[in-house]
């Protein structure tokens, strides 16, 4: 006789069958519904960020000159062999890796032959290249912040990486920072990938590629990823370490004519050799804390602010996120021990301050939340869910005042210099002279072709300026004399004869002294063009675009282009 078992009849004070995990209680916490738990595609981030990537590759400004000389510079000698030198490209020195500019030639050179000798047009297609490495890097964090943590965090993430002023302008910028700055993006969006391997060897990549100083952000997603799977991870990272390494090495004896490593070089210059970057000015403490606001404003504020909701990050983002966040502390704070500073050392976590500052608003409603009624909405957790938006908007608004204020303010030279081009009726063999505006010099890729060469003039600068690689004492493989480490001027960097000089490029200044281009009988203008005039501006109004008052408040120069009038011409 068989015997059948009855089920006890479910009470209601039973536990529903389904499971609920404290993820769901996160997710619906909020009353996000099931549309919250599918996240990002990859198509919206992807045309969100090519739009602005777009838009930095075309009206971005050149912030520092050592991205003119160390790069763009360099790149332009491999294309169109022309261009200038520094001192760390001295093969004594061999301080910068030739490798790195060899992954841009991968699209200079192509675009060369494109555009013939429409040099511009080339270094806005390499522009591009960087701004879609910044667009690809991106949005594999983005997807990954909305498939681990929701959509609202990652869109909050997306538009702040789209429009605060400081990922804006770093995203084309030909800079190792830069490029340590997209491997920052990837390797964080692998790791919340769950993919500690790729996550390691795209870190090894921005280290060793990008800049090496930079490994010390990337230890934090490093350590953790080897913690996770050791020795997937550790292969990973070494096969890509060992290949990189030996690529540079092989590539630097191929350009410098010598073994060396310039990876090596740069490390032992800096830190076993204690350094001499004091030479190019110091800074206090405080720096990158007043540009941390000036680039991202509210943003950074929030971002330094994790720590404070340290409580609620541990339940709802530990311990990847946490992880991920880490270096904005561990670099913020190993840079601003270091005399010298500028604004590109902090490029590498840009994205970071951008992921940090949305973990905070997300969070807004936590901080005022019943512990024991998580789903309870008061009054104080209504008001922070209208708070997030609200903060968000003056956010990007914000960013975007500054944006348009340096764009506005200070592109005069990169206009400038295009200008020249349409004066070529003075036939080949021209001399560009420039005196105290080198350090805006925007590259030769601006220089036409029927201008022989570009002088520097005596206006009193006591350190060392480049030189054009010589091909004649062996070009990349030359060790000039007149190069050294301890930034001391040569007397052979300056043109004295200034009656040689066809063009001139000045910077007039309200100021009570006369320019060169001030002599009318010996200059005519071709271009000018206003200039902010950042000492008799106030910093408000000079840092942010405020609507009738930013022209009203702050002081304009004019940046000009000259022309010699020809002697027989003048009366």
């Amino acid at each position: 006789m068989a015997m059948v078992m009855r089920q006890r009849r479910p009470q209601p004070s039973d536990p529903s069958p389904s499971t609920y995990t404290k993820l769901d209680k996160a997710n619906k916490s909020d009353g996000e519904g099931d549309e919250e738990d599918k996240g990002l595609g990859w198509f919206l981030p992807f045309v969100t960020l090519a739009m602005l990537r777009y838009m930095s590759a075309s009206s971005n400004i050149i912030h520092d000159c050592d991205e003119v000389f160390n790069y763009w510079e360099p790149l332009h000698f491999l294309l169109y062999k022309t261009g200038f030198q520094t001192w760390e490209y001295s093969s004594q020195f061999a301080l910068r890796s030739y490798l790195y500019l060899l992954f841009h030639e991968v699209v200079g050179r192509p675009a060369s032959w494109l555009y013939a000798e429409e040099k511009v047009q080339v270094f806005f297609a390499v522009r591009l290249f960087l701004g879609l490495l910044s667009v690809i890097t991106e949005t594999v964090l983005v997807v990954a912040l909305s498939r681990k943590y929701g959509k609202r965090l990652a869109s909050y993430a997306l538009a702040m990486l789209c429009l605060t002023s400081g990922c804006f302008f770093a995203s084309t910028s030909f800079l190792p920072s830069s490029f340590s700055m997209y491997a920052m993006s990837l390797a964080s969006g692998l790791f919340l990938l769950d993919k500690p391997a790729a996550s390691v060897a795209v870190a090894a990549t921005g280290v060793i590629l990008g800049w090496p100083f930079s490994i010390l952000a990337f230890l934090p997603v490093t350590l953790y990823s080897l913690s996770r799977k050791f020795n997937r991870a550790f292969i990973a990272g070494a096969v890509t370490s060992i290949i990189l390494l030996a690529l540079s090495i092989v590539i630097d004896f191929h350009y410098y004519g010598r073994w060396t490593s310039s990876v090596l070089n740069i490390l032992i210059y800096n830190v076993a050799g204690g350094g001499e970057s004091h030479l190019y000015g110091t800074e206090g403490p405080l720096y990158y804390l007043r540009n941390g606001f000036n680039n991202f404003n509210f943003c950074f504020l929030l971002a330094l602010l994790f720590l404070g909701i340290l409580p609620i990050a541990r339940r709802k983002y530990a311990p990847d996120l946490l992880i991920v966040v880490s270096p904005i502390y561990i670099w913020l704070g190993f840079m601003s021990l270091q005399p010298h500073k500028e604004e590109r050392f902090l490029y590498p976590i840009y994205p970071l301050i951008c992921v940090a500052a949305s973990a905070v608003i997300e969070s807004f409603p936590d901080l005022f939340r019943d512990k024991y009624l998580p789903r309870s909405d008061s009054l104080m957790v209504k008001a922070a869910k209208i708070l997030r938006p609200v903060i968000l908007g003056l956010i990007l608004s914000a960013s975007h005042a500054r944006t348009f204020s340096l764009i506005h303010g200070y592109s005069a030279p990169m206009e400038v210099y295009k200008i020249l081009e349409h004066h070529d009726d003075v036939g080949n063999g021209s001399v560009l002279c420039v005196g105290s505006e080198w350090h805006r010099f925007p590259s030769s890729f601006f220089i036409p072709n029927f201008v022989s060469e570009v002088r520097w003039i005596d206006d009193g600068f006591r350190g060392l300026l480049p030189f054009p690689f010589n091909s004649t004492l062996g070009g990349t493989a030359s060790a000039p004399s007149y190069f050294n480490n301890k930034n001391k001027a040569s007397d052979e960097q300056y043109l004295h004869d200034i009656n040689a000089c066809t063009f001139l490029v000045e910077l007039q200044l309200k100021r009570p002294y006369l320019t060169r281009g001030s002599d009318l009988s010996t200059w005519e203008a071709i271009a000018a063009l206003p200039y902010l005039d950042r000492e008799l501006s106030p910093s408000l109004y000079r840092s942010f675009f405020i609507p009738y008052l930013w022209e009203s408040k702050n002081v304009f120069g004019m940046y000009k282009l000259l022309k010699r009038i020809p002697n027989d011409a003048r009366y």
